[in-house]
């Protein structure tokens, strides 16, 4: 197999987690970086020991051609993402999409039509996928552990360090990010989309700002919330450094005007095949982890996930996730699937899923690897919910794939 060359656009700090990547694997080259900020791209060069070369975003179209790329690698600003997939699909690249696939029904659109006219391939990182007990829960649902599924409970905790972030950064403008149901939340839908096998039919949600933002009256607590970008080195090198290049503020008030996106939000869902999701994300909680249950015809499934016990501050508290997985079949008592910690990286799921990503290992036989129809789906679930949020009406996903021009 020939070694395709790989461009980065977006060298903030998930960027990171791909040039490492792409720098040691014996599959993939990394020929480029783009970015509005010289500064950031000289601190990845850094890192790396390498002299990668750097274009600014107006000549990310002739970066492609002079560099010889394959694959671009889009770690942008979520409501950038349409316009760099699509630019580099039109040029006969492929490209590897950080999640959300993008943010509007427009930009969807845009991405859809230019794959279809060209051939090439969209892929989204979605390395929950990856994860060895995500992808325990697939195989036993698709195994028929507990008969056919009637309903999911998915209760996700982000703490105060970790929820707080998206308060911070640009995440904050629902313009820019679509809001924690499609940065955030998107990752959820497409778990659980992957694990029932189907899509949303309708979507009703509930939310709002309730614990950040300036309408509180917690100005007072600020200092527990800010981050100190000078005590981590490569928080320093990559934004407090850069600054004065573009003048990006990557530690705002999370008690300050300008908080558009909701931090608590209830979502209900009717899959394809009559499936309800019952979920609910909160950005303030005391600690983090996730629960999810599946209940079924012929029993149940449980996934209790700790990541931490509590926060201290703004900094996470160091931590290593522990998970239980359990299956109790009717009549019969619980058995413990899995009791134990999970690995870095989002449980051990962003190795797995850069080295099926870049080429360095084969595709993983349960069909983790999330093509464009998945980033779609995944969508359209905190699309549907962000336009219920709204209209305060349930909202059939029909609907936004007729907008999209997409088959239901």
């Amino acid at each position: 197999m020939a070694v395709r060359r790989h461009a980065i656009v977006g060298l903030g700090s998930r960027a990171q987690l791909f040039a490492r990547a792409l720098a040691a694997s014996p599959q993939a080259e990394l020929a480029a970086f783009c970015d509005r900020n010289e500064t950031r791209m000289r601190v990845h060069n850094g890192w790396l020991g390498t002299e990668i070369p750097a274009y600014r975003p107006g000549d990310f179209t002739a970066m492609l051609a002079k560099e010889r790329i394959d694959v671009v690698v889009v770690c942008t600003p979520d409501h950038t993402h349409a316009d760099y997939v699509v630019a580099a699909l039109e040029a006969g690249c492929d490209v590897v999409t950080e999640k959300p696939m993008t943010t509007d029904v427009e930009g969807a659109r845009r991405i859809l039509a230019a794959r279809r006219e060209t051939g090439r391939s969209v892929r989204v990182a979605f390395n929950y996928r990856y994860n060895p007990v995500h992808r325990r829960v697939r195989e036993l649902l698709a195994g028929g552990a507990i008969g056919e599924v009637g309903s999911v409970e998915f209760s996700w905790l982000l703490d105060t360090a970790h929820g707080a972030d998206y308060f911070r950064r640009w995440h904050r403008d629902k313009a820019n990010s679509g809001g924690l149901l499609v940065h955030k939340s998107g990752h959820h839908f497409d778990l659980v989309n992957w694990w029932l096998g189907t899509g949303p039919e309708t979507v009703f949600a509930l939310g709002r700002l309730f614990f950040y933002g300036d309408k509180r009256g917690r100005r007072a607590d600020g200092d527990r919330f800010a981050l100190d970008l000078g005590a981590s080195p490569k928080l320093r090198a990559l934004y407090r450094d850069a600054e004065r290049e573009d003048g990006y503020v990557r530690n705002q008030d999370v008690f300050a005007p300008g908080v558009t996106i909701e931090d608590d939000l209830s979502v209900l869902v009717r899959h394809r095949g009559g499936a309800a999701l019952n979920y609910h994300l909160h950005a303030y909680s005391p600690r983090e982890g996730y629960r999810v249950a599946f209940s079924g015809s012929e029993g149940r499934l449980e996934l209790d996930v700790r990541e931490n016990e509590y926060a201290s501050g703004a900094e996470p508290v160091p931590k290593r996730a522990r998970a239980r997985l359990t299956v109790q079949r009717l009549w019969e008592p619980p058995e413990t699937v899995f009791d134990g910690l999970l690995g870095e990286g989002h449980g051990g799921g962003d190795e797995r899923m850069l080295a099926e990503l870049l080429g360095d290992a084969e595709p993983d036989a349960l069909g983790c690897a999330a093509d464009h129809a998945a980033g779609l789906q995944a969508l359209l679930t905190g699309l549907a919910a962000n336009r219920s949020l709204e209209n305060g009406r349930p909202v059939p996903v029909d609907a936004l794939l007729e907008e999209i021009g997409e088959p239901a």
